[in-house]
């Protein structure tokens, strides 16, 4: 998470040595509870849309994630090989509790 404490802000994946943000549409609270716990930073409070956190410079990420919200950390969770047309307005930001 990229923000102001390390249990909120906008949600970064590293994907092949690159970090790419995540798009809101591929997002939903089942993902936001593994990746909050995958931090050991509890249970999600928010998961917003809209760049909530701000924009990201690099790349965006924009398979949908379909985790089930038991996985230990994101990178288990299936993803679809649908890619979702987003841009960095569309940035997907988590607050943790």
């Amino acid at each position: 998470l990229v923000g102001d404490s390390r249990c909120s802000g906008r949600l970064e994946i590293l994907h092949d040595q690159t970090w790419m943000s995540v798009c809101d549409a591929a997002f939903d609270q089942q993902d936001a509870e593994v990746v909050c716990r995958e931090l050991d930073c509890g249970a999600p409070v928010q998961v917003l849309g809209a760049a909530a956190f701000g924009k990201g410079d690099g790349h965006i990420w924009t398979q949908e994630i379909h985790c089930r919200g038991n996985e230990s950390q994101i990178h288990l969770c299936p993803t679809s090989s649908h890619q979702l047309h987003c841009s960095h307005k569309n940035d997907k930001g988590l607050l943790c509790a």
